[in-house]
C-alpha cells in the first residue's frame, strides 16, 4: 500500500564560524512518497536472538555521526553473543554510557562496553592510546561496583602510552589556537597520537624496560618543554613520573599481551570478535570535518590498523546514528539548530558529554552526512537510537541535500569548511507522532508516523535499519 507523506521542504543558510548567527529561510511544498506496508511483521524474541547469532564472526560498531550516538549500549547488547569485544582506535576521549540488567549506569572511556558480561573478554588494541591513571581508576571502579576485571582485560604491548603531560599539551595548544580552537576533550589525545607519528612515542611494551624508560620520557617532556613557554618541566617532575610509572608497570604486567596474536589466533580458533569504535566516523582524520576532527580513523579501516587484523576477516558492520544529529566543540554542523529548536532537543536527550559533561549542539539528522558514512564504511545494517527523544515534537525535519548557493546540488558531503560554511540544507519535513514509545518493543505497535520516519531514512541512505533504540536500558531495543 503506497502511503503519501504530505512534507515541506526547506533551505537553511549555515555558519558554523558564529554559532549565534540568525538564520535565513526559504520554503516550497513538495511531495514525498514511499510504498510501505502499513501493519509490518512483528519479530519475535527468537528471530532477534537469530539475527545477533547470524552476525558474521568478526563485526564491528562504528558510529556514523560526530559521536555520542550511543554505540556503548549495542555493545554491550551485542557482547552477550560475542566471546571477544576489542577497541580498536582512540583513547579516553570515548565516553560509552551503558546500564546492566538492574539499570546501574556504568560511564566507560577506555574498557570495552562488553566488560559488564561476565564472560566477554575486553582487548584494547594497538592502536589505542592509553592513560594509565585513567585506566585503572575505571577498573577500581568497575570492581567496587561488582563488575570482575581479573583476566577480562588485555592490553596491547603496541599500544602508545598518554602522559598526564599529553593533556597539559592539549590545554595549552587549544589555548594558542584561540578563536579558532579545535574543541578536543583536553585528554591528551592529539598530542598522544602526534608523539606516536614523530617516533618519540612510549609504548606499553617500554614498560618492561625500566633501564631506558627515564631517557625515553626525558626526550618526550624535555620536546614539550621546549615548544611551550608555560611547560614547566624539571628534574623533579622526571624523577616523580619515572617512579609514579615503576608503581604502574608493575600493576600493568598482568593485562599486558601481544594482543595481534590473541586476535588472529582467535579468529583461526572461530572465536566471536566485536569491534567497539569510538568516536565517529565525521570525526575520522581522514573523512572528517578536518581540521575539527579526533586524532585517529574511527572508520572501518582504523579496525585492521588498530588490531592487526585483515580486511578479509571483517564481516558486518553496523552503524549507529542518533534519530536526530549532535557533536561537541567546535566545527561545521549543517543542520544545527539554534534557539528553543535546540534547547529542547538538548534537555529531553540529555545530550551532555559523558566525557567532559559539554553541552552537544543539536540538531536535524543530516542524510548528506550519513550517506557519506554508510558508503566510508560499507555497512550492513544501521542502529538508530534516540527514536523517543522526538516524540513530543508536531513535525520532524530531514536534512535530505546540500545545495550551493545558486540552487546547484552538492554531491556529496564536501572537504571544503568554506563551501560547509556557506551551503544551503534542504529539508523535508515529516509529521510527528506526539505520543511515548520508550516503552514499545515491537516494531509493528510503533505510531504509524515513527515507521515513516524510520523508513523514509532506509530509503535515502540504502542501508536497512535493524535495531531502533527507545531508551536508556538495555531492554530498550526495537529488532526491526
Amino acid at each position: 500500500m503506497a502511503l503519501s507523506i504530505s512534507s515541506s521542504l526547506t533551505l537553511h543558510s549555515h555558519s558554523f564560524f558564529n554559532h549565534q548567527q540568525k538564520r535565513s529561510f526559504t520554503t516550497s511544498n513538495v511531495v514525498v512518497c514511499s510504498a510501505k506496508s502499513v501493519h509490518p511483521p512483528k519479530l519475535s524474541a527468537a528471530a532477534a536472538a537469530a539475527r545477533i547469532e547470524s552476525l558474521s564472526q568478526v563485526s564491528g560498531v562504528l558510529g556514523c555521526q560526530w559521536g555520542d550516538e550511543g554505540k556503548g549500549k549495542l555493545v554491550d547488547i551485542l557482547a552477550q553473543h560475542f566471546e571477544i569485544v576489542a577497541r580498536c582506535q582512540g583513547g579516553a576521549n570515548a565516553g560509552h554510557t551503558i546500564y546492566n540488567s538492574e539499570g546501574k549506569k556504568f560511564a566507560l572511556h577506555l574498557v570495552p562496553s562488553g566488560i559488564l558480561n561476565e564472560d566477554t573478554l575486553c582487548v584494547i588494541g594497538n592502536g589505542v592510546v592509553v592513560h594509565l591513571p585513567g585506566l585503572f581508576q575505571e577498573i577500581d571502579g568497575l570492581e567496587s561496583n561488582g563488575v570482575s576485571c581479573k583476566g577480562r582485560i588485555l592490553i596491547s604491548d603496541r599500544a602508545h602510552l598518554l602522559f598526564d603531560f599529553h593533556q597539559t599539551v592539549d590545554g595549552l595548544r587549544e589555548s594558542e589556537l584561540a578563536k579558532s580552537f579545535i574543541g578536543t576533550t583536553k585528554r591528551g589525545i592529539g598530542p598522544c597520537y602526534s608523539s606516536k607519528v614523530n617516533r618519540n612515542g612510549i609504548r606499553v611494551s617500554d614498560l618492561r624496560h625500566m633501564d631506558t624508560f627515564p631517557h625515553k620520557l626525558d626526550l618526550l617532556l624535555s620536546d614539550a618543554a621546549s615548544r611551550f613557554k608555560d611547560f614547566k618541566y624539571g628534574p623533579d617532575v622526571l624523577k616523580k613520573e619515572v617512579e609514579n610509572y615503576k608503581r604502574y608497570a608493575e600493576r600493568l604486567e598482568p593485562f599486558i599481551a601481544d594482543t595481534v596474536h590473541v586476535m588472529n589466533d582467535a579468529i583461526a580458533h572461530k572465536k566471536k570478535i566485536l569491534v567497539e569504535g569510538g568516536q565517529a566516523t565525521m570525526l575520522d582524520i581522514d573523512f572528517g570535518t578536518y581540521p575539527f576532527v579526533t586524532s585517529s580513523s574511527p572508520s572501518a579501516g582504523g579496525i585492521c590498523t588498530g588490531l592487526g587484523i585483515a580486511p578479509r576477516a571483517i564481516g558486518d558492520l553496523i552503524g549507529v546514528v542518533k534519530a536526530y544529529t549532535t557533536r561537541v566543540g567546535s566545527g561545521p554542523f549543517p543542520t544545527e539548530m539554534l534557539g528553543p529548536g535546540g534547547d529542547l532537543l538538548r534537555f529531553a536527550g540529555q545530550e551532555f558529554g559523558t566525557t567532559t559533561g559539554r553541552p552537544r549542539r543539536c540538531g536535524w539528522l543530516d542524510i548528506v552526512a550519513l550517506r557519506f558514512s554508510c558508503q566510508i564504511n560499507g555497512f550492513s545494517s544501521l542502529n538508530l537510537t534516540k527514536l523517543d527523544v522526538l516524540s513530543d515534537l508536531d513535525e520532524i525535519q530531514l536534512g535530505v541535500a546540500y545545495k550551493h548557493v545558486d540552487g546547484a546540488t552538492v554531491n556529496s558531503f564536501p572537504s571544503d569548511l568554506r563551501l560547509l560554511e556557506q551551503l544551503k540544507v534542504e529539508y523535508e519535513v515529516l509529521p510527528g507522532w506526539k505520543s511515548d514509545i520508550s516503552k514499545i518493543r515491537n516494531y509493528s505497535d510503533l505510531p504509524k508516523a515513527a515507521r515513516q520516519y524510520v523508513e523514509r531514512i532506509e530509503e535515502l541512505v540504502g542501508t536497512p535499519i535493524n535495531y531502533i533504540g527507545v531508551g536508556p536500558g538495555r531492554d530498550a531495543l526495537i529488532y526491526k
